[in-house]
């Protein structure tokens, strides 16, 4: 649905230029949640901006649905950019239109008759969960429900891609939530092709299939969520993981039990799949000569399945607690010393 080749965008400043996006290689498949991650400055935003044509390639080769888009200019640039749609991080609404005109609007500037857009309106409205709210103003409206106004607009024209930038960042926990699950569901009824960029690895975790690390301009790793929250490679990635799975308050403690523990060792266990169900931590208990205390334990739910990070503090002699870190690789946890008291 969406390759990138060889992409490059390079920007002219008055000290020389500035190359935001380098050289980057990108494959969505149609129907997938790709996730494109990286901090402020990342080229992010750049790279988004090139699948919609709102950018140009400096080199490379981007096409999208079937389009090359950089390549094609006029009516036909038009055409395609019906088959792109994008929501935005401020939702962009028309504030003196209520919610169904705001979702009509791209259905005027095509020309659709109006009873078929009362009726393509009215369908949008059920699928985002707005009945009631028809006639609202977007001042009398919640973050959440604005974001969905601005979700049911996008999809007005049946576009192929879904481009959303920095979607719910502006919005609070719980309403992030009920978003990305509006989402997901959009994604298996409609076949959507959903392309995301954030900064919160909670909105990979918890929506995405795949997801690309951005810095500097570069991708610095790339693949199935689970694999890349299983074993990050870059440093980067591996920060991004720690937001969801290692809490600050962790590292206090394991602070904590360096200076007051002489011996042991502090393990993070990582399970993956049905891995997350095995009662291994009591086999450990009752089978080994070696002190347990957990420290911090979290299983979150990923697209492709579960992944679960539980940190131990493990007491006894050397050569048990050996034991007792095999008998845990045996079982298909994976095992890492992350400090020895």
């Amino acid at each position: 649905m969406i390759t990138l080749k060889d992409v490059s965008k390079v920007y002219s400043v008055k000290s020389g230029s500035i190359t935001a996006v380098d050289k980057v290689n990108l494959e969505v498949q149609k129907g997938e949640i790709f996730g494109i991650i990286g901090y402020s400055g990342a080229g992010k935003s750049s790279l988004i901006r090139l699948l919609n044509g709102l950018e140009t390639p400096t080199a490379g080769s981007v096409e999208v649905a079937g389009n090359r888009i950089g390549e094609i200019k006029g009516s036909k640039l038009r055409k395609a950019r019906q088959e792109i749609s994008m929501i935005f991080q401020h939702f962009n609404l028309l504030w003196s239109r209520t919610v169904s005109e705001n979702i009509a609007f791209p259905l005027e500037i095509a020309g659709i008759p109006v009873s078929k857009r009362k009726e393509r309106v009215k369908e949008l409205i059920r699928l985002v969960g707005l009945e009631g709210r028809e006639h609202a103003y977007p001042s009398q409206l919640s973050g959440g429900q604005k974001q969905r106004v601005g979700i049911a607009r996008a999809l007005a024209n049946n576009p192929k891609v879904l481009l959303c930038d920095e979607a719910t960042s502006a919005l609070d926990p719980q309403t992030t939530d009920s978003i990305l699950e509006l989402l997901v569901d959009i994604n298996q009824r409609l076949g959507l092709t959903i392309v995301l960029i954030t900064h919160e690895m909670h909105v990979i975790r918890k929506i995405c299939h795949k997801v690309a690390v951005m810095e500097d301009g570069k991708v610095v790793e790339e693949g199935e969520v689970l694999d890349v929250f299983r074993k990050p490679k870059a440093p980067i990635t591996k920060r991004f993981v720690q937001q969801v799975t290692e809490p600050e308050e962790t590292k206090e403690t394991i602070a904590h039990l360096i200076d007051s523990y002489p011996s042991g060792r502090i393990v993070q266990l990582t399970f993956v799949g049905d891995a997350t169900e095995q009662p291994v931590v009591t086999s450990l208990i009752k089978n080994y000569d070696v002190k347990v205390n957990i420290l911090q334990g979290k299983i979150s739910q990923t697209q492709s399945g579960a992944y679960g990070a539980l940190f131990l503090y493990i007491d006894g002699e050397d050569t048990e607690m050996d034991r007792a870190l095999q008998f845990l690789t045996d079982n298909h946890v994976e095992v890492e010393v992350v400090a020895n008291a």
